[in-house]
């Protein structure tokens, strides 16, 4: 099935990197967009100019997904644009440290942010995404999900998880038309990489950074319909660091 008239792609942690260029690769392919944002306004009106630039349909949505707020979202987009019939969980956090160091404050930031939010937005979308029998989950995990970073197991267990989730949701709900994927990124180059040691290129078999937009293009390609026989997946943008 093509996608339906003013669909709407809803992108969460849109107001740099990663998120703001996925919003302006499916901009870019006709999909109405939220702008899905905490507090950094500004970026968030950078990326909806953006996305008007390509001939897109936006819209602002400010709220913290941690606390719950994600679901509340979801309508907003549906309200202002139309149906909510992709969705990428984007949004993210990280507070790293070996685990005999984390507190529970830094494993339940991590935690609601990158995993129980994700969840509780997928869990609202899916009504309208089953309803229309068409529909495009799309989670932005890690490579550090299935391989193993000292100083990060809160990260490395919400960015599993992200991936066990989107293997049994893509299995409840693919009869319906809706696929459900992840997407991996590695050693991107953004805001939230910036205070790692440049030494960790040296990981990476291409011995480069990624940029956002390769990412954005992964997801570009899972959320059109020629990804339509693809679900439970997880594409991996990184470098070769998972080979």
């Amino acid at each position: 099935m093509s996608r339906p008239e003013n669909a709407t792609a809803l992108v969460t942690g849109a107001s740099k990197g990663i998120g703001a260029a996925i919003a302006r690769a499916l901009a870019e392919d006709g999909w109405n967009v939220g702008i899905g944002y905490r507090t950094d306004e500004a970026g968030a009106r950078a990326t909806l100019a953006a996305v008007e630039a390509a001939g897109g349909r936006g819209t602002l949505l400010a709220g913290d997904v941690s606390n719950g707020t994600g679901e509340d979202l979801v309508a907003r987009a549906e309200a202002e644009l139309g149906p909510v019939l992709a969705l990428v969980n984007n949004a993210g956090v990280r507070a790293d440290g070996l685990a005999l160091q984390l507190d529970d404050e830094m494993w339940d930031r991590v935690i609601d942010t990158n995993l129980t939010a994700a969840f509780r937005m997928t869990r609202r979308a899916m009504r309208g995404m089953v309803r229309s029998r068409y529909g495009r989950v799309i989670n932005v995990a890690s490579v550090v999900g299935p391989r193993a970073n000292a100083g990060q197991a809160n990260y490395a267990a919400a960015k599993a998880g992200l991936i066990g989730m989107t293997k049994t949701i893509a299995a409840e709900v693919a009869r319906r038309g809706v696929t459900v994927n992840a997407v991996a990124p590695g050693f991107i180059e953004t805001d939230m990489t910036a205070d790692l040691p440049k030494e960790v290129v040296q990981a990476v078999p291409a011995r480069r950074p990624g940029t956002p937009e390769e990412v954005a293009a992964a997801v570009r390609f899972l959320a059109s319909d020629a990804a339509g026989y693809v679900t439970g997946t997880t594409l991996f943008v990184d470098g070769g660091m998972s080979a």
